[in-house]
């Protein structure tokens, strides 16, 4: 007997290896994929310019890295004794104009890298609900705990996220993994976030089947609502995924997405980079410098895999105990 559904997704026929490199953006979920991608040691880069949950705003910081555009100081906010923009997250910032802009224009950069380097991009949507500053009429990316009263309040339709997805396609090169965000945005109103994903939703597989070549569509939003239905898989806001449930969810996406090769490389991988997390009662201690050599010597059977920081962890560990 079964008492819940769970969902399987298919096998992709173009699977991600250790050689591919990949672009996470959009919601905080797509922080959450990269984290377990960055973990097993995937060439990965996670949202340059901040969290993103619009897709108007995710075409837009898109564009943004492409043409490689810093914004001008006068576009810049003081919030709280920091310069923001309207365009990035709070935690891009500056004390002063000068840094504010500076740090903008390292996160570009860094987008505009992973942008051209990118061979899969991920974008994961959060809401079809935008805020339009009035002064300019633009969708912000984040209102920065500005007065309501200087945005206006919208709901995308079908077809204004399906502009916005095409944007993202025009702008980049790779092959695109889209899926809806798990997290419910409840602060909208529990019959308005039921209303903005099935537009995300809709407007997603509009677009994967009109450009089925390059596109492809991951369910993570189906798992957690109907799979993972129990409050138990929630965090204590009832919104966010607990970690338990994010581990699930990636399980699924390791199981259709990476190739043959990756997956019997994983268990490997981690093994090492948790070791390297470890912190050992006594480094001193010969039976800590047997560990360090057999992780090295672990390292030295994997040079498809980018473990110079580990390696550099254990080589350092072996000198501190000469």
């Amino acid at each position: 007997m079964k008492f819940r559904t769970e969902i399987t997704p298919t096998r992709w026929a173009e699977t991600i290896g250790y050689n591919d490199t990949i672009l996470s953006l959009g919601s905080c979920f797509a922080n959450n994929i990269a984290a377990k991608l960055t973990e097993r040691k995937f060439r990965v880069v996670a949202s340059p310019t901040g969290i993103l949950f619009n897709p108007a705003s995710i075409a837009s910081a898109i564009e943004r890295m492409v043409e490689q555009k810093t914004p001008k100081e006068e576009e810049l906010i003081k919030v709280g004794g920091r310069w923001l923009s309207y365009d990035f997250h709070s935690d891009i910032s500056g004390l002063t104009k000068a840094d504010a802009t500076s740090a903008m224009q390292n996160a570009v950069e860094v987008g505009n890298k992973a942008l051209t380097t990118a061979t899969y991009t991920i974008i994961t949507l959060g809401t079809a609900w935008v805020y339009r500053l009035k002064s300019s009429g633009k969708v912000v990316a984040n209102c920065h705990k500005q007065p309501h009263q200087n945005f206006s309040r919208e709901l995308l339709s079908v077809a204004d996220v399906v502009e916005e997805l095409e944007r993202i396609i025009k702008a980049t090169n790779s092959r695109i993994i889209f899926t809806v965000s798990p997290v419910r945005h409840l602060g909208e109103g529990a019959e308005d976030n039921s209303l903005s994903k099935a537009i995300l939703r809709v407007a997603v597989d509009e677009v994967c089947r009109r450009h089925n070549e390059r596109t492809i569509y991951f369910p993570s939003y189906e798992i957690m609502l109907d799979d993972l239905r129990d409050y138990r898989f929630y965090g204590d806001d009832m919104v966010h995924p607990t970690p338990m449930a994010v581990d699930y969810i990636a399980d699924k996406f390791f199981e259709v997405a990476l190739s043959n090769q990756a997956k019997e490389l994983m268990p490997r991988v981690l093994q090492i980079t948790r070791a390297a997390s470890h912190r050992p009662s006594n480094p001193a201690s010969e039976e800590h410098k047997r560990f360090c050599r057999k992780q090295l010597d672990a390292i030295a059977t994997m040079s498809e895999i980018n473990f110079e920081e580990e390696k550099r962890y254990f080589e350092q560990m072996l000198q501190i105990n000469l």
